[in-house]
């Protein structure tokens, strides 16, 4: 079958459709730059195992979806790439595939694209369920052997990638991710409505993203009710879905004294986010590993201070507008949360240097560099 270098550019907005947190979070707004910048091209993939909700703006692009169970989903995909059983005929008029998590759809004569997130399940196994943690062992070098093109969200993502797979380093393309242009400092109407409709207090310490022991929250626990003690804040807020493995932390939470003050709001829709962001005193991200770090990016999208582990790719993204912690150290997050909440002058200065910093990301930006990658594969 010959190539169609005239055809759609599929992007696969599955996690975006079904919210799973950060890949659903760049896919969704990939599509949605690649949707002004090339909207005769663009395509979507879907798998509609339950009830989906597109992102904003997508509903009137063409789409090839289907109706599979994600595991099943999953399991069908790798023994496809293993016999190698192309989906071509299900595209007839793909010129390239995206696939914008770790899940490459094989084909013959379509161009594929594949972004790589983290290798986290490789840097912390014991963070992982074990079944999934064996699927992507088992896939991840075949599928970055198969793709054309690999883009990585980050220079951190793209080192590990070479030293795990031993993939050419001109075969991946670093693209880094942005936050979404509603993130940005908000009105006091704006953050007093939020904080009323979600029974926020007025001083808070704020952590987004998923439930898991990666993201080292026993940590922050510990380092709130520090804080809390010491009178600079009046309560934690956990923004994000349960994951996996965090019965740890909800045990440890049970028996803190500060329980009730560390507070869920449940689901947040993105509207609402920023003015969260806005209204904190500071982010705090203690991740032992991210491969990016969106949450730090939108938060000083939003003149929020941010306080992040000094590994992973968090400095690449932050650069020198945040106070860096070491993962591991409980008492150097609580001097890094002292000096933020206790110095006005250093809050303003972080503020400042976050809003330049994240000023420097745009999904613009990286729907034109996608679209590079885009051209030199079909080459």
């Amino acid at each position: 079958m010959p190539k169609a270098p005239d055809g759609k550019f599929y992007v696969d907005v599955s996690a975006a459709a079904h919210k799973r947190a950060g890949l659903g979070r760049y896919a969704g707004s990939l599509a949605q730059a690649l949707a002004l910048a090339v909207p005769e091209r663009l395509a979507l993939f879907y798998n509609r195992e339950r009830g989906i909700d597109l992102p904003e703006g997508l509903g009137q692009f063409p789409a090839r979806t289907l109706s599979i169970g994600y595991k099943p989903w999953r399991m069908l995909v790798w023994l496809a790439n293993l016999a190698s059983v192309g989906f071509d005929r299900f595209f007839p008029d793909a010129a390239l595939f995206h696939s914008t998590e770790h899940l490459l759809i094989p084909f013959h004569s379509v161009s594929t694209v594949l972004t790589v997130h983290d290798l986290i399940f490789r840097q912390f196994p014991q963070h992982h369920k074990p079944l999934n943690r064996l699927y992507l062992n088992l896939t991840m070098p075949l599928y970055v052997r198969r793709a054309d093109a690999i883009i990585a969200i980050s220079e951190t993502t793209k080192r590990d990638l070479m030293e795990a797979y031993g993939v050419p380093e001109r075969k991946i393309h670093v693209i880094y991710e942005a936050a979404s242009p509603r993130f940005h400092p908000q009105q006091p109407e704006a953050v007093a409505r939020v904080k009323s409709k979600y029974s926020l207090p007025e001083r808070y310490i704020l952590f987004v993203g998923t439930i898991e022991p990666r993201k080292n929250l026993i940590s922050l626990l510990e380092a709130f009710q520090e804080i809390k003690r010491s009178g600079l804040t009046d309560a934690l807020i956990i923004v994000g879905k349960r994951g996996w493995l965090y019965g740890d932390f909800f045990r440890r939470l049970e028996h803190s004294p500060d329980r009730d003050f560390v507070l869920f709001p449940g689901f947040v829709p993105d509207e609402d986010l920023p003015a969260i962001y806005a209204g904190a005193q500071a982010l705090a991200l203690p991740s032992l590993y991210e491969g990016f770090g969106l949450p730090a990016l939108e938060a000083m999208a939003c003149g929020t201070p941010v306080i992040a582990s000094h590994t992973g790719s968090l400095p690449e993204v932050c650069e020198d507008a945040a106070a860096y912690v070491a993962p591991g150290d409980t008492g150097s997050l609580i001097l890094a949360l002292s000096l933020v909440l206790g110095d006005m002058n250093a809050a303003e200065e972080m503020k400042s240097r976050g809003l330049v910093q994240a000023s420097r990301f745009s999904w613009e930006k990286t729907a034109r560099e996608t679209l590079n990658v885009y051209s030199l594969v079909m080459e």
